[in-house]
């Protein structure tokens, strides 16, 4: 009797953790347009420390050791046959793919700014893209950083903490950031910007036009739809939260008025019992928050749970997010909870204990050392 088959479409951090629950029970075939693991998380630390950001984010997917039993494929996912349980997808080459599922999960993600993108790249390209960034910010004498998201407030951290000669300025609209975290979360990092000297600008939103995407950093004057006058420095970061899910590929009928796949409470797409999504694709809630919840493993157990004819778990999403802001620092990782208190794990602790046992061992069931790209 032939395994079931299951595809995932879309190898980030959510996909990845998907098919690493599934493998040992099913065949799985995971489609990525990258070549390994590039997450889109820690956008502060990927740019003031890029080495550092690399050693954790952008991993080959054959160092997963549990991705051994997963056949993955670079290609860009071009369309899907709902009746016929058919992906459909494009090589570098331009040649075409059709690959049979049983059950489809869908976790290709968003875009969002020059860091979050869905198109195919080469491992030399991530790299150049990389440190691209790295050199145009740390060669600026002044940053302005518009945004008032996680990406923004960390990117703020970071720089000022790696080029402290820097003047950086953090614009946000509203009068505080982090509108999606606890109040005290917002107070303990505005605390800590204001010890390295990041100007903190309330009320201010930018003037942003149809066709601007904020994939790039720029250098013009940012203008303000809020009254106040432009604001010029020698580069400027765009985090202004411009998410756009990466479904073209994907039939309207299964999407909602913003293009996120909906789903119901089990991660299952509406009319279709095979097809599933999960993380910043699926709209599960406002913060869509099966990205950052252990959807994964909720999803991997309901994909077994149809093939078997048992019952299907909810998703059940938080009220408020949680977890790390600004990312490993020299002195610990601080992750806050919900309730906006934080705990911080010393240094050591994480260099000895987190990302060794808890993240590479714990989540990812092993990652192998010294394999490099390309």
């Amino acid at each position: 009797m032939n395994p079931r088959r299951v595809v995932i479409a879309g190898l980030g951090d959510v996909g990845i953790l998907t098919a690493i629950h599934l493998a040992p029970h099913f065949e799985v075939v995971g489609i990525s347009a990258k070549p390994g693991l590039v997450s889109g998380q820690e956008l502060g630390v990927r740019l003031a420390r890029p080495d550092d950001w690399a050693r954790d984010y952008w991993i080959p997917f054959d160092r997963f050791r549990k991705l051994d039993r997963v056949r993955t494929v670079q290609a860009e996912i071009t369309g899907v046959d709902l009746d016929g349980r058919t992906v459909f997808g494009r090589l570098k080459d331009g040649t075409t793919i059709a690959e049979p599922y049983d059950a489809l999960v869908i976790s290709t993600g968003v875009s969002n700014g020059f860091w979050r993108q869905p198109c195919m790249q080469s491992s030399a390209e991530i790299g150049a893209g990389l440190y691209a960034a790295h050199e145009r910010l740390g060669t600026a004498k002044s940053v302005i950083i518009v945004g008032g998201g996680a990406a923004a407030v960390s990117s703020a951290v970071n720089l000022a903490t790696t080029w402290p000669d820097q003047q950086i300025d953090l614009y946000f609209p509203g009068d505080r950031p982090l509108r999606e975290y606890h109040p005290r979360t917002w107070k303990r990092i505005a605390t800590r910007l204001g010890e390295l000297g990041v100007g903190l600008h309330p009320g201010h939103r930018a003037v942003i036009t149809d066709d601007f995407s904020g994939d790039e950093i720029t250098s013009d004057p940012v203008r303000w739809s809020t009254g106040q006058p432009p604001a010029v420095a020698d580069a400027v970061l765009w985090a202004i939260g411009r998410v756009r899910p990466n479904t073209e590929w994907l039939p309207p009928d299964l999407l909602d008025e913003c293009g996120f796949v909906r789903v119901t409470r089990q991660l299952q797409v509406p009319g279709h019992a095979d097809v599933f999504a999960v993380g910043d694709v699926a709209a599960t809630d406002p913060l869509r928050s099966s990205a950052r919840n252990r959807g994964d493993g909720l999803v991997a157990r309901n994909v077994r749970a149809t093939f078997a004819g048992r019952p299907l778990r909810a998703f059940k999403a938080p009220g408020r997010r949680w977890g790390s802001l600004v990312g490993i620092q020299r002195d610990g990782l601080e992750v806050f909870f919900p309730t906006g208190h934080a705990f911080r794990f010393p240094l050591w602790s994480v260099e000895r204990v987190v990302m060794p046992l808890i993240v590479r061992w714990g989540m990812y069931r092993g990652i192998r050392e010294n394999r490099p790209f390309g």
